[in-house]
């Protein structure tokens, strides 16, 4: 009897017999609670001609990976590699790849590529929120309407105000870009000042460039990547060269911000507060000061949610497999978000 069920839609390799050299193979781990079926779903709608395989089990992930070349999930760890016999793309669906086997896939020759600019759109929003939340004092009123008291609080604005923007990837040019209406100056932090960016001004990591622009600073937005260099990059130093009337928000990493000097900086007054959608540690834990502070707002890495997230993530695979099938006498083409190699 045909199924209404919108499974169906999709190669289930749970309930199915494994399928040979699928076109497509999708990984069993979702992310933001959502089912990864959505995900092999939206895969099938934009490739109808291909053969797209959901593995829903561990067993059925190492079989189905034997004959795929083209392999899309959450994370891929060693022990699964090494029944990949065929594969020669993986597609991380998250933007970070560092959990990943990277020296393993490189030395097998193994295309790899990221979710970069997926989150641009709901991140961006999530800073913007954050920024306004601040300037315009809601938690204040919020606390007050609590209370049933109407009495008047002091409130900020945001034109004219100065925001720099740590880290200019697709997330950090999404906030920059959301900022634009509103009239702030932007300083744009990254790797390659050279390069430019969407930002008033751009400069690099360290040096009395950075202090002179956190002096300067009255939100500061961190989009950068976890990386040596910025590992603890807001320590006591930075903090106490920020503005009292400065607030910061974080939908980095956690480690980016040196947690003991922020509740240092926080109980000080040295100032005026903080967005976390990220900590360290993370997940706070319950008796962590952070959760006490009334200027601190904390989001439990919950910034990248969006129900548009397989969708785009689909888009980017899609767009590679017909790359990829369209070059075939031809030398390898560049991938859309590739990082390895």
């Amino acid at each position: 009897m045909p199924s209404n069920d919108a499974h169906d839609e999709y190669v289930d390799a749970a309930t199915e017999p494994p399928v040979a050299d699928p076109d497509v193979l999708v990984l069993r781990k979702g992310t933001h609670g959502t089912p990864v079926e959505q995900y092999a779903d939206a895969i099938r709608d934009r490739l109808p001609e291909h053969t797209v395989a959901l593995a829903r089990t561990p067993a059925a992930e190492r079989e189905a990976i034997q004959s795929a070349s083209f392999v899309t999930g959450m994370t891929l760890d060693e022990e699964l590699l090494e029944s990949a016999e065929k594969l020669e793309t993986f597609a991380c669906a998250y933007a970070g790849t560092g959990h990943l086997p990277l020296d393993e896939l490189e030395e097998r020759g193994v295309t790899v590529t990221n979710a970069s600019g997926v989150h641009g759109p709901n991140i961006g929003e999530h800073v913007l929120g954050a920024i306004l939340r601040f300037t315009r004092r809601f938690h204040v009123g919020n606390r007050r309407q609590r209370r049933r008291e109407w009495r008047h609080y002091k409130a900020y604005e945001l034109q004219g105000s100065t925001v720099t923007v740590v880290g200019l990837g697709a997330i950090g040019q999404a906030v920059c870009e959301r900022l634009e209406p509103f009239g702030v100056e932007t300083i744009g932090v990254r790797y390659s000042p050279e390069k430019g960016g969407p930002t008033d001004e751009v400069i690099g990591f360290g040096g009395e460039d950075f202090q002179e622009a956190l002096a300067k600073t009255d939100y500061l937005v961190l989009a950068c990547p976890l990386t040596e260099t910025t590992r603890g990059l807001i320590d006591r130093e930075a903090l106490t060269t920020l503005d009292p009337e400065a607030v910061l928000v974080n939908i980095a990493r956690g480690p980016v911000v040196d947690t003991d000097a922020l509740v240092t900086a926080l109980r000080g007054g040295r100032i005026r507060g903080a967005s976390l959608d990220v900590t360290d540690p993370e997940p706070l834990p319950e008796d962590h000061p952070l959760w006490t502070f009334d200027n601190v707002q904390i989001t439990p890495h919950n910034a990248g949610h969006t129900p548009e997230y397989y969708d785009r993530l689909a888009d980017i695979v899609a767009e590679n497999v017909e790359r990829l099938e369209n070059s075939e006498d031809e030398p390898v083409p560049e991938l859309v978000n590739q990082v390895r190699p």
